[in-house]
């Protein structure tokens, strides 16, 4: 991964950008030398055709996509439109990548924990991880350092 070959992700969404939606891009954003490109566009819905047209948006938006990030708590507010996201992504071979509820007050799904390649944490370095790891197969080992203060 690098400026010239970010990692494609699409971000799970329900046609509107909600605070787990903008959070995602909070956390990506604030890890540095991670580069990536969204492919997820939750303004662009369809004015007509209705659930038909908003199924094949979804499809156009993953397509590009090689992972697909899902804050658990999407699922909990629309599992039809998040369950055919899922579909989709795993028609099309890439993994998910779910986001535990902000502060963990969401149970995760089952039907979440058997389709998702990784469950992570609200923790920038843990997503970013994930990301590299599932998207690129980046081995992500680092190491805390911890200075002590011997005088």
């Amino acid at each position: 991964m690098s400026e010239k070959d970010p990692i494609r992700i699409f971000v799970t969404h329900l046609f509107k950008k909600d605070i787990d939606y903008l959070r995602v891009f909070e956390y990506l954003e604030s890890r540095d030398k991670f580069f990536y490109l969204n492919s997820s566009n939750p303004d662009n819905m369809p004015a007509a055709g209705g659930l038909e047209a908003a199924k094949e948006e979804i499809r156009k938006q993953i397509a590009p996509a090689e992972v697909i990030i899902m804050p658990v708590a999407h699922f909990d507010e629309n599992p039809e439109l998040i369950g055919f996201q899922m579909d989709v992504a795993q028609a099309a071979d890439k993994p998910i990548i779910a986001i535990q509820s902000f502060g963990e007050t969401v149970a995760i799904q089952k039907e979440v924990i058997d389709r998702a390649a990784d469950i992570v944490e609200w923790n920038d370095r843990s997503i970013t991880d994930a990301i590299r790891r599932i998207a690129r197969n980046e081995n992500t080992t680092m190491w805390e350092v911890v200075d002590f203060d011997m005088d």
